[in-house]
C-alpha cells in the first residue's frame, strides 16, 4: 500500500514532464529564451565647444597732429606776386593773421623792401625781408636826441633769420597801425625818412595792384 502511493505521484509529475517536453518540440516557437540585457552605456561627455575669443585690437598711436601748411595753390596772398615772394607765403600769413594785418598788405611791404631776399641789407643799415633797423651796424650811428635811435630793436644776426624778421616786421606794422590810426601813416612811419608819404602810397598801389 505505501509502495503505490509513492509510486503513482511520481509516475504523474514524470508524465506531466514528458508531455511537456512533447508539446514544446512540436511547437518551438513557443521556446522563448531571454535575451541579457545590453549593458547601459554610460552617457559620453559632451565635448563644448568655447567661442573663439575677439582678436585683441593692436594699439596704434595717432598720427601727429600736422603743422600747418598751406597747400600748393591756395596762398592767400595774390598770385601776381614772383616767386620770391610766394616762397614765404606760410610765414606771411601765419604772422599777418597773429597781428591782425592783410596779408597782401605784409607781401607788399616786402616786395617793396627786400624783393623777398631774405640776406638783403641797405645802404642805410636796415635788415632781411621786411628791412628793419636793427640795433647794430650802420644803423648804431643813429643818434634820436644824443642816444641811439634803434637801441631797443634786434640784432643783425636775428634780423637775417626770414621768420624772425617776418614776425618782428609784422609786429612792428601793426603797432604803428594801431598807434597811426590808419594804414597810410603806418607805412609813412615805418618808411624812410624824408620821402613823405612816397613810400605809403607805393606800398598801397602794389597791394592793390598784386592782389588780384
Amino acid at each position: 500500500m505505501n509502495a503505490r502511493s509513492t509510486i503513482f505521484p511520481a509516475f504523474l509529475f514524470g508524465s506531466l514532464v514528458i508531455l511537456l517536453i512533447i508539446r514544446l518540440i512540436a511547437n518551438p516557437s513557443r521556446m522563448v529564451i531571454a535575451a541579457p540585457l545590453p549593458t547601459p552605456i554610460p552617457p559620453q561627455p559632451t565635448a563644448t565647444i568655447q567661442p573663439t575669443a575677439a582678436p585683441t585690437p593692436i594699439p596704434t598711436t595717432a598720427p601727429a597732429e600736422p603743422q600747418a601748411v598751406i597747400p600748393a595753390g591756395s596762398c592767400p596772398i595774390g598770385a601776381a606776386y614772383p616767386a620770391s615772394i610766394q616762397q614765404w607765403c606760410s610765414l606771411i600769413t601765419r604772422y599777418a593773421n597773429e597781428n591782425g594785418l592783410e596779408p597782401n598788405l605784409v607781401a607788399a611791404v616786402m616786395l617793396q623792401e627786400s624783393g623777398g631776399n631774405p640776406d638783403a641789407y641797405s645802404s642805410s643799415g636796415a635788415v632781411g625781408l621786411m628791412q628793419v633797423m636793427p640795433r647794430d651796424g650802420i644803423a648804431a650811428s643813429f643818434q634820436c636826441n644824443g642816444r641811439p635811435c634803434f637801441s631797443n630793436r634786434p640784432s643783425m644776426e636775428e634780423l637775417f633769420d626770414p621768420e624772425f624778421n617776418i614776425e618782428y616786421g609784422t609786429r612792428m606794422l601793426a603797432g604803428l597801425i594801431s598807434r597811426r590810426g590808419s594804414v597810410r601813416e603806418a607805412l609813412f612811419a615805418y618808411g624812410p625818412m624824408d620821402v613823405g608819404y612816397s613810400y605809403a602810397d607805393l606800398v598801397l598801389k602794389i597791394q592793390a595792384n598784386y592782389q588780384d
